[in-house]
């Protein structure tokens, strides 16, 4: 079976994460999405409780994927799972260093399990997390970068 591990804080889930987990399923028998608990970066705008509410109401029923929290290693969290590879988006080239880093880190903890890299559909490349907090906090529109029930939370938390 082919068992892969998405990871992230998904601080809101966007368009562009959903466009890569449709893909993973495509790919994978089984993709846990995998919520990091305590990330290093600690300005989070959800809780994990909260983030994951947002992405299984963004995936609806998909049997073959299941989301959840993890605290730790990631590569740690993946051989728990008996992953064979773990997922990495990658939206524009400067994304690039920074996850080849952390895959050649992770192929050093635990050389059984790859990191594949998926390229987001171009019109997700210029959206992320950070990007969408911010342009909410501005007052901004988001609508069209995230699921419909993440804005209509999006907005209660800067009422």
């Amino acid at each position: 079976m082919k068992i892969a591990v998405y990871p992230g804080t998904f601080d809101p889930i966007t368009n562009g994460h959903l466009d890569i987990i449709y893909r993973g399923i495509d790919l994978f028998d089984k993709v846990f999405v995998s919520v990091v608990n305590s990330p290093p970066k600690s300005n989070l705008l959800f809780s994990s409780s909260e983030r994951i509410s947002l992405i299984q109401k963004s995936l609806g029923n998909f049997p073959s994927v299941e989301v959840e929290s993890f605290d730790g290693l990631m590569i740690e969290h993946a051989k728990r799972h008996s992953a064979n590879a773990v997922i990495r988006g990658l939206r524009v080239l400067s994304d690039f260093e920074n996850e080849f880093k952390m895959a050649l880190m992770n192929r050093n903890l635990n050389d059984k399990i790859s990191t594949v890299f998926l390229m987001t559909h171009e019109k997700y490349t210029h959206i992320s997390s950070s990007m969408v907090r911010e342009v909410i906090s501005l007052g901004g529109d988001v609508s069209k970068y995230v699921p419909e029930h993440v804005d209509a939370a999006l907005k209660r938390k800067f009422k």
